[in-house]
């Protein structure tokens, strides 16, 4: 059917490989951990499901998965102000991930944090077109969005572009009613916080990413070319280059099929290009 790679098993890396196999989505797995223990309890849990399917721990059969997912790293946790914070402590996860994707000709997909500075520096070290790199967390983002608004009867599509962190830009201009500035305010405030509530009550997010996670992995592999928020390399979209940053995109085999620039307001335009220029230092920063 499909190889799924996954880099970092822990709460979400091997929640996301045990429902991509429960799911039908993917029957031949890849896994990677740098802590030897528990690798083998999820590979071990994984075959106690009677589920079929084969799974390696063989990071040379990473090259040849059709979709690699990195979660490895230092999950964002109460003592972490913002996604951000992680980038020093996790950059060095991520430069030992570039080493592994070599000759890799699937799609990759960064979920670890922060997301969008670690998926640009992956497609600038190992030099993978930038259609197959793609960052995760605009869909949780969006999904989240879309609670607040149902709690303030705002019917729409709820869409989060811009950093999966404290830069994020809900678009309201789409929306079927008219949204104030001050209320736009305080939805964006609680989206900040969204996931601190989650982690600092049970540790950390995993129901939400990894469900989330694994229907980007089914829209990929299953060539379904639907509409979702990724962070995607920019070259002048929205204005903004040199950075990676949550956009609306078509997905598909090839990875992004396609960028969609959408109008946005004054206020939401305010707020992308914020994004784009504190994306863009860390980027440049994470390079040096």
């Amino acid at each position: 059917m499909a190889r799924l790679a996954v880099i970092g098993v822990g709460r979400i890396g091997g929640e996301v490989a045990y429902l991509a196999s429960a799911m039908g989505i993917a029957d031949d797995l890849v896994l990677y951990d740098s802590a030897q223990d528990l690798l083998r309890a999820q590979v071990l849990d994984l075959r106690h499901t009677g589920l079929d399917m084969e799974i390696s721990t063989d990071t040379r059969d990473i090259r040849a998965a059709d979709v690699c997912i990195f979660s490895a790293g230092l999950p964002r946790n109460p003592s972490v102000k913002t996604r951000a914070d992680l980038l020093e402590v996790n950059l060095p996860a991520t430069g030992e991930v570039a080493a592994l994707l070599n000759d890799f000709t699937g799609i990759l997909i960064t979920v670890t944090n922060p997301m969008d500075i670690n998926n640009y520096y992956l497609w600038a070290k190992t030099g993978i077109p930038r259609e197959r790199c793609i960052g995760f967390g605009g869909q949780l983002d969006s999904a989240r969005f879309g609670i607040a608004l149902q709690d303030r009867n705002i019917s729409g599509f709820p869409f989060v572009l811009g950093e999966h962190g404290e830069h994020q830009v809900p678009v309201f201009s789409r929306l079927g009613k008219k949204v104030g500035v001050r209320q736009r305010d305080e939805i964006l405030s609680e989206l900040k916080g969204a996931s601190m509530e989650v982690i600092k009550g049970k540790g950390g997010t995993v129901f939400g990413p990894a469900l989330h996670l694994t229907q980007l992995v089914r829209m990929i592999l299953k060539n379904t070319r639907e509409l979702a928020v990724c962070s995607a390399i920019l070259e002048g979209e929205y204005g903004i280059s040199r950075c990676s940053l949550g956009v609306p995109v078509v997905v598909g085999k090839e990875g992004i099929r396609k960028i969609e620039e959408w109008h946005l307001d004054s206020w939401e335009q305010k707020k992308m290009d914020e994004a784009g220029r504190f994306a863009r230092e860390l980027c440049r920063k994470a390079l040096i």
